[in-house]
């Protein structure tokens, strides 16, 4: 599927050609379909205002349906037969994985909006979403102080879910807990593989579990954990990734009082995320809900234009050069890019979903931390709470 945006120019003089590779099917379409509409609705924006210096955003987009091999493919026609050198794409690691060798031979630049398990840089990446020094760090200590010492290990079969939970285990440790379990479980488990790794978190009995399973597995382990009799305010599901979108698929009902930590949330007060929403649900009507994966995307693209109005090209290394360093005042607050390692500092925050689908923050970090992928200077074991926090 091929998606142009509408009234652009077609002379490759007169345009910015992009490429935009994200899946609206497969077991990431709720979550991939929210980066789309939000890198839709930036570059409808930026086109509407003139585009930049005079020229407007023209957008190749595929639709890889959540398959890493396909998502490979896309990228090298995007940066071939397309010519396309910018691409806005990938939410799983997976996905980052397969296209990042056809980025990096043919010196495209990929702008990742999503959080990440961290330890990987690349000069011709930008990434937008959060590293485990902006979620995981104030999560572990959150969940053991507030609930309890022992946490249950839980995610997909593939790298985010299992670095992820290396980082936990190391961090639920230096805050003096126990890892009570761990286990994985298929890309597209069915019920019956669930429902078998939910026995077996009942019988270690945690104070909480930790999840990294993802796309429609997740929404399905959700729902049969409600459906198993668990409640969420004595035993909930901590994760980075469940979002408003997904809470809408699974039924809000079953996700009163499990955690998401996550730089943004739909329910923060701003005037940043006020003009978001705003502007969503004038795109995409009140029903759609907004959240950290359409924010992250929108600022994403924002940012981009920053750095191509500077740059003036889309040579990847004229943009890089003209990124590193900017700001932005975004949905989920100031947002900058790393000159050292190309991540944004984000402000992390926690919250508790509720009844309607939307969160309540709980926690939320005093302003935005820096970006360290590599876990160099962030001390495992460090205090992000206060006394007040632990208890909210």
């Amino acid at each position: 599927m091929t998606t142009t945006v509408p009234h652009a120019k077609q002379s490759d003089r007169e345009v910015w050609r992009v490429g935009v590779l994200f899946s609206r099917s497969g077991l990431m379409a709720v979550t991939e379909s929210e980066h789309f509409f939000g890198t839709a609705l930036a570059i409808e924006e930026i086109n509407r205002a003139g585009g930049i210096l005079g020229r407007e955003i023209e957008v190749i987009a595929y639709d890889p349906g959540s398959a890493p091999e396909t998502y490979r493919k896309m990228a090298d026609r995007l940066l071939t037969e397309d010519g396309a050198s910018v691409i806005f794409g990938c939410s799983t690691s997976a996905e980052r994985k397969a296209v990042l060798p056809a980025i990096e031979r043919r010196n495209g630049l990929l702008w990742y909006p999503s959080l990440y398990e961290g330890f990987e840089y690349s000069p011709n990446v930008i990434y937008t979403g959060a590293c485990p020094n902006q979620n995981s760090f104030p999560l572990a200590e959150y969940i053991v102080r507030k609930y309890g010492p022992r946490v249950y290990l839980i995610g997909s079969d593939y790298i985010y879910p299992r670095e992820s939970n290396r980082i936990m285990r190391d961090l639920v440790e230096s805050y003096a807990g126990q890892v009570a379990g761990e286990q994985y479980v298929s890309m597209e488990a069915g019920d019956a593989e669930l429902v078998r790794a939910i026995e077996a978190i009942r019988a270690r009995s945690p104070d909480v579990v930790f999840s990294t399973i993802v796309g429609r597995t997740a929404q399905r382990f959700y729902r049969l954990y409600a459906s198993r009799g668990f409640d969420p305010a004595r035993l909930p599901i901590a994760s980075l990734t469940m979002a408003e979108g997904e809470l809408r698929e699974i039924g809000p009902q079953y996700c009163a009082g499990h955690l998401t930590a996550a730089s943004y949330f739909g329910s923060i007060e701003s005037e940043s995320s006020a003009r978001f929403k705003a502007v969503f649900a004038k795109a995409y009507g009140l029903d759609r809900p907004v959240s950290m994966w359409s924010a992250t995307a929108y600022a994403q693209v924002k940012l981009f234009a920053r750095a191509l109005t500077q740059a003036g090209s889309l040579d990847t290394q004229r943009l890089v050069d003209a990124a590193q360093g900017l700001s932005l005042d975004a949905p989920e607050g100031p947002i900058q890019i790393d000159a050292d390692n190309n991540h944004v500092s984000l402000t992390p925050r926690i919250g508790r979903a509720r009844a309607d689908g939307a969160f309540d923050i709980v926690w939320e970090g005093k302003g935005p931390i820096r970006a360290d992928p590599y876990l160099s200077v962030s001390p495992i074991g460090g205090r992000w709470l206060t006394e007040e926090a632990a208890t909210a």
